[in-house]
């Protein structure tokens, strides 16, 4: 350790016997003297080197434990972790759903994992890093092939950030144009950060009312005028219904030279049966970590490529991958009406190298298998609950529902979110709740591409429990979860009561 000072090193008691305290932490096993690795001391004086001013005063204050000890701490708490390798997430709006580990294996591959991004050039010419730009380019052809959409930028770092970069490209295309356009419109069923995305590229918001689940044109027409610089839309939207006026949308933002925006966050349901720049869209951006091999739980990482229409490519952000004649790829800062950087280097390349595994191992037939698994897994779950729950809009859906706990919230005190609690008892993720907000009491459920129909039946099984015991023992669900480390938990007393504390 690297210190000014000698401090006495300050020791927590040893640990608990095994099972004592579910949530102990690292530093309360810590026993005085207990080494695992002794490090050789340096054989230069790190005062000689090192500013003053960056040196520790005193110890770092790290634990003293064995080296078994510590992996069988760390191997304790991955047991307490939930992922897809261990149960199903029946997650809406954010798939999590298994994918094959040969796309860990490629993005591991040296050749990609031990390049830095500041490679240089060759002598005499050509890159270092030609393979890697390869990937790039060839991912963005799949890309396009796949939405229809003229070209890509693979920088954008999560689906919101690619909301920005798309929307922030709109403001380009309409200040290039001389146009003054001021809002965007949002229909109540896209997703939430559509309006935040719009707000924080500078537009003011424009919410209108789905008519039976979907954007009614009527809606829409009374409202977008020559002032709307675009529509943000999400297909399937978040109720899992597919917006079938996508004709007369299209028409009416034509008219005003509005840009069609696609929210590609659910384009897992239409993967080879509706490419949406053919459909008129203009911009959209694609969670490669949603739909193309990396799920992103734990926050990250994610990847939102956005892909336009031939009269927004101007306006793409640096820098972007070009190929010569000779087939050789460099990378172009030559634009000058792009919007600049939005990422650093080339955003996520090992969640876009994993995507373009993914591509090439499925094929064309393979991806149109993806969604048609999706929308019969979606509808098959919706047809074994419609009767026990409601379902506020039951008719074939895409890749996902939205069933509603508002009958029994008022019959029998208990909600959605008691229902979700209810299930970690049973072994699952709780599915996304109280989104969207059109719906009371929401419960959105995702079943997939990937899960079998025994996981299925098995998972409609133990709602079903929970929902007839919810009829005759609410007080029971309520209570739920009782067989995890931890119980029901103040949702929101953490954040209002914040407790910091240094001694560890």
């Amino acid at each position: 350790m690297l210190h000014r000072k000698a401090r006495p090193r300050r020791h927590r008691p040893p640990g608990p016997a095994a099972g004592e305290r579910l949530m102990s932490t690292v530093f309360s096993k810590s026993v005085p003297g207990r080494e695992g690795v002794w490090p050789e001391a340096p054989k230069t004086d790190p005062v000689d080197f090192i500013p003053q001013h960056l040196l520790r005063e005193g110890d770092a204050g790290l634990p003293s434990l064995s080296e078994l000890d510590v992996v069988r701490h760390f191997t304790a708490l991955s047991r307490k972790n939930y992922g897809v390798d261990s149960n199903f997430y029946p997650l809406g709006s954010c798939t999590m759903k298994y994918n094959p580990k040969f796309t860990e294996e490629v993005a591991a591959l040296p050749g990609f994992s031990r390049l830095h991004p500041l490679t240089p050039q060759l002598p005499g010419g050509g890159d270092m890093s030609a393979g890697c730009l390869e990937v790039m380019y060839e991912t963005e052809r799949c890309l396009c092939e796949i939405t229809g959409m003229a070209a890509f930028t693979l920088h954008p770092m999560a689906g919101a950030h690619g909301e920005l970069t798309g929307a922030l490209m709109m403001a380009a295309y309409h200040a290039d144009k001389g146009h003054k356009k001021t809002k965007i419109i949002c229909p109540d069923s896209a997703h939430g950060t559509n309006p935040a995305s719009a707000a924080i590229a500078g537009f003011e918001v424009v919410t209108i009312e789905s008519k039976d689940g979907i954007i009614d044109p009527a809606a829409l027409a009374a409202v977008i005028d020559d002032e709307t610089a675009g529509v943000m839309m999400t297909v399937p939207n978040t109720l899992g219904l597919f917006e079938r006026h996508l004709p007369e949308i299209v028409a009416l933002c034509r008219k005003v030279d509005a840009l069609l925006y696609y929210d590609g966050a659910n384009l897992n349901a239409i993967l080879g049966k509706l490419r949406v720049g053919d459909a008129g869209f203009d911009v959209v951006h694609i969670n490669l970590h949603k739909t193309f091999a990396t799920p992103h739980g734990g926050g990250g990482p994610g990847a939102g490529p956005v892909g336009v229409s031939e009269r927004l490519i101007p306006y793409l952000p640096v820098s972007r991958v070009q190929k010569d004649e000779a087939g050789r790829f460099s990378l172009s800062y030559d634009h000058p009406k792009s919007i600049g950087y939005v990422a650093p280097f080339y955003g996520n390349f090992g969640v876009v190298l994993k995507a373009y595994a993914y591509i090439l191992r499925l094929g064309r037939e393979g991806l149109i298998r993806v969604s048609e698994s999706a929308v019969l897994a979606a509808n098959y779950l919706r047809a074994r609950l419609a009767e026990a729950i409601e379902v506020p809009y039951n008719r074939i859906c895409m890749h996902e529902f939205v069933a509603s706990a508002a009958k029994l919230a008022a019959e029998k005190n208990v909600r959605a979110l008691d229902i979700a609690k209810a299930l970690l008892d049973k072994g699952y993720h709780a599915p996304t709740i109280y989104f969207p907000l059109i719906v009371k009491e929401a419960l959105m459920f995702e079943p997939t591409e990937t899960e079998s129909k025994d996981t299925l039946d098995q998972f409609v099984a133990d709602l079903l429990d929970i929902l007839a015991q919810a009829e005759t023992d609410p007080e029971a669900v309520r209570a739920c979860p009782t067989t995890l480390p931890v119980g029901r938990l103040d949702e929101t007393y953490a954040a209002r009561a914040m407790e910091i504390t240094d001694d560890l």
